[in-house]
């Protein structure tokens, strides 16, 4: 009898009447399991909820066969955060890895000087360039461990700043101090790296990286004090090449990288307009009101005006006055367009002056290459004459 059933099953017919039945099961079963995943990843709280965009992101979602809470990496910021151990994440959000953007902003200005002090005809320094690249990246992260440490009260009452690591309660004051140690040792050792005149320099600058997050509770400028800071690169990277500072050179350089400083962050504060308000911190965008884009209209003016005497004082040329005509079509464009009302907007236009600050490299650079073949045709005029 029992030989005869397991015969009956064996039979083709029985297995195709069985497989679809077998196959339907499981569709309906994994269907069940993705509304299941995609109710909870849909609920207020959960990390695929727009009112929580800030909380971290895995995708896909758990499927049978994969561990539940599998991180995925990725290449990006945000991607490689993520895919480190739980116990590291909150340093590296605390020192703002996952948003490269203001590493973009400190270090841009070090490009700028150390393209105008190359050799003529000569690329810049591509040591000097990853040596502030890491400083740029070091330092940023120092800063922003010293600006969550003194604005962590304020941090937990603003909804956009609520989740950072000492706000939320991730890392101890204690904790956050010795990892700032650690970040400003490397910066140091990145500083010993070069000339004793760059060193003072460098190490001048700390006063203000300290200081900076108190203006807010004193001044409505505090965005100048952080153009003073984010801008020291450009004071530093042409000493670091030329032995001492040429100030014809990087005084008008600095000005006009504190005047856009005053102007991708004055976009920036606007977001935050609101909640400053009920914290009562102060900065350029309540400063300015309505009359922002009037504002910003003139640090543009002054900008430019900088980088056109800068150019003039390093004997730069035409494609770098090129790249200059073409930052002041960019600014016209941030200001003109800018909804100071949509934080979105904000955003979009102050992270655009990433590529705005590669743009003006771009220029030094070639208006650099661009005097070697200068200085070659007049060798061979000179030549010409004389034979």
């Amino acid at each position: 009898m029992m030989s005869t059933r397991l015969l009956a099953l064996l039979q083709p017919h029985a297995v195709r009447r069985s497989l679809p039945q077998i196959c339907s099961a499981r569709l309906s079963c994994l269907r069940r399991q993705h509304e299941n995943i995609t109710t909870a990843f849909c609920q207020p709280g959960s990390c695929f909820n727009k009112s929580d965009d800030h909380k971290q992101r895995t995708w896909p979602p758990s499927l049978p066969g994969h561990s539940c809470g599998r991180r995925y990496f990725s290449l990006t910021p945000a991607g490689i955060v993520n895919a480190a151990p739980a116990s590291v994440q909150p340093y590296l959000r605390l020192m703002r890895l996952d948003k490269p953007i203001g590493t973009w902003l400190l270090y841009l200005p070090c490009t700028w000087s150390i393209g105008l002090a190359a050799d003529p005809g000569c690329l810049p320094d591509l040591g000097m360039l990853v040596l502030f690249g890491v400083g740029a990246l070091l330092m940023r992260g120092a800063g922003c461990t010293i600006n969550d440490m003194w604005d962590k009260d304020f941090d937990k009452k603003v909804s956009r700043t609520a989740t950072r690591p000492i706000a939320s309660g991730e890392i101890t004051s204690f904790q956050a101090l010795v990892f700032l140690g650690g970040q400003l040792s490397l910066a140091l050792g990145v500083l010993f790296c070069l000339n004793y005149y760059s060193i003072a320099l460098g190490a001048a600058s700390l006063s203000l990286v300290v200081t900076y997050p108190l203006m807010k509770r004193i001044t409505y400028w505090p965005q100048f004090v952080l153009g003073l800071t984010f801008n020291w690169g450009a004071l530093l990277g042409w000493s670091a090449v030329k032995g001492s500072c040429d100030w014809s050179v990087c005084l008008p350089l600095y000005v006009s990288g504190v005047m856009w400083t005053l102007i991708y962050d004055t976009i920036y504060a606007h977001q935050d307009r609101d909640d400053d308000l009920k914290v009562g911190v102060k900065s350029t965008a309540l400063r300015f009101q309505e009359n922002t884009k009037l504002w910003l209209g003139g640090f543009t003016g002054a900008m430019l005006s900088g980088l056109v005497l800068a150019g003039a004082n390093a004997d730069q040329t035409l494609p770098y006055y090129c790249a200059v005509c073409a930052v002041a079509i960019h600014l016209a464009h941030q200001i003109y367009t800018v909804d100071i009302n949509r934080p979105e907007d904000c955003w979009k236009k102050f992270a655009s002056n990433r590529n705005l600050g590669l743009l003006l490299f771009l220029g030094i650079v070639t208006g650099n290459l661009w005097k070697k073949r200068s200085d070659h045709q007049y060798e061979t005029q000179l030549n010409s004459i004389s034979n």
